[in-house]
């Protein structure tokens, strides 16, 4: 077997990603199949493969499978679909492993390869590890066997099997042209309700609008045919399905804080005292209505993967983040899918008799930024966030350097880490005021500017 290096940019934290043709081929792909096979274990071994509905992906797939094949893995491929659909695809069938070809919410021209054990996440050190046996060249051999499988229906029950709801509601959602279309549409024949579907035609040159429902943009759709319906509620999806995003009756967005908060006063009824866990990015809300209704909050760092981990090793019920990657333990199996946090959400707000509306001003009222992005060249962001803390640490402030740096103060909190995944530094305010959240602003523009970075005019 040929020895082969992956362009220096896509192998990241939590999975491989690039600019298809640029940085990221079909000879890439079947290199991605040769070293995982090989670091699964190879012949006996089976590898469960999926792929999204971008343009690229059925090429990158095809490349890949028949990399697995040649190490000796048997493959079970179970076609186009979001990506939990594929880690379900794992656990169900229990093979040993799974990749699933997505570019996740990045744009058209990107595509990638997230990957799984049976046990857990690849990522991190494991991902500079397959890069290394494929520079290696030292891949093993034999030649695997591959089957097709249609696991939608079987998939789309055990979504079901958790709804409890006894109210029926009026639902809107968008899949935003991504991977979610075709089992959404199976999922909303059988779940009681109106729903109104969005954008489920399955398009990887996305027409309407970007398939990431954290930027409130894209939500604009979903936001107008609720209020022309009169729903409840609007459930959005980024572009493989592992991100939700909400919108009340009232056409606030709910953010992943807010959702977590939310899923935390039924978790915790079931699981009394539990840990949850959230990234740094959420809101000192979500962590002090956790201690309220007597669970035991845990602020960790930004990352699916890293939350995934940090769950399956201290037991938590529930886990998530800001960005809408949301993870329950309970009932289900510990990964990021965000159909079935949409079933649980129509599930908990018809047990509750009031609107989702209604809960999430149940909340206390803080005033804080969205999660914001300053574009940063890739070889300053994690710079600027070490000179950001020593200059804090040398005027004694007190940091939270879980993930990058966090600091409270009378009025608030501010946040400043390095995005893992994109060439970007990400901030986050919350104060209790608008004249707070100001002067928070301020802080952190202050901290920038001393490393050279402008924030943008709208922060």
């Amino acid at each position: 077997m040929t020895a082969h290096d992956f362009h220096p940019t896509v192998l990241r934290e939590y999975d491989i990603r690039g600019i298809v043709d640029q940085t990221l081929s079909t000879k890439d792909a079947t290199a991605i199949g040769r070293a995982f096979g090989t670091m699964v274990g190879g012949a006996g071994k089976t590898i469960c493969l999926g792929y999204d509905g971008r343009l690229s992906s059925p090429s990158l797939a095809a490349a890949l499978a028949e990399g697995l094949l040649s190490t000796g893995v048997n493959v079970k491929r179970v076609g186009l679909g979001p990506t939990p659909m594929l880690y379900f695809a794992v656990k169900h069938l229990q093979a040993d492993a799974g990749i699933m070809v997505t570019g996740s919410h990045n744009p058209s021209d990107y595509n990638g390869f997230k990957m799984t054990l049976y046990t857990g996440p690849v990522f991190g050190e494991e991902i500079l590890k397959l890069g290394k046996v494929a520079a290696s060249g030292k891949f093993a051999t034999g030649k695997g066997e591959i089957e097709d499988l249609d696991i939608q229906d079987v998939y789309v029950e055990r979504l079901l099997k958790d709804y409890e709801g006894p109210r029926d509601l009026k639902v809107v959602w968008d899949a935003g042209n991504g991977a979610t279309g075709e089992i959404l549409r199976r999922l909303v024949k059988k779940l009681p309700g109106t729903h109104t579907l969005l954008f489920d035609d399955i398009d990887g040159k996305f027409p309407n609008h970007h398939p990431d429902p954290t930027v409130e943009e894209n939500l604009v759709d979903l936001k107008r045919v609720v209020a022309e319906k009169g729903a409840d509620l609007g459930i959005g999806f980024d572009g493989d399905g592992d991100r939700i995003g909400a919108i009340d009756g009232k056409g606030r967005v709910v953010w992943g804080d807010q959702l977590l908060a939310i899923y935390a006063t039924e978790v915790l009824v079931t699981h009394p005292g539990a840990m949850i866990i959230a990234d740094v990015k959420a809101s000192q809300v979500l962590f002090d209505e956790i201690k309220r209704l007597g669970g035991q909050p845990l602020m960790w760092k930004t990352g699916h993967s890293l939350l995934k981990a940090k769950m399956a090793e201290t037991g938590s019920p529930l886990a998530g983040e800001m960005s809408g990657h949301i993870f329950f333990g309970d009932k289900w199996y510990g990964f990021d899918d965000a159909l079935y946090c949409g079933v649980r959400l129509l599930s908990l707000v018809s047990k509750s008799g009031k609107q989702l509306a209604d809960l999430v001003d149940t909340l206390p009222k803080v005033f804080n930024t969205p999660e914001t992005r300053f574009q940063v060249d890739e070889s300053r962001k994690f710079e600027v966030v070490k000179e950001v803390k020593q200059r804090l640490l040398d005027a004694k402030v007190e940091v939270n350097d879980i993930d990058g740096v966090r600091v409270k103060t009378d009025d608030g909190w501010w946040l400043l880490r390095a995005s893992n995944t994109q060439d970007v530094l990400v901030a986050r305010c919350e104060a209790s005021s608008e004249a707070g959240l100001d002067r928070l602003k301020k802080l952190l523009t202050a901290q920038l500017k001393q490393s050279g970075i402008n924030a943008p005019a709208n922060f």
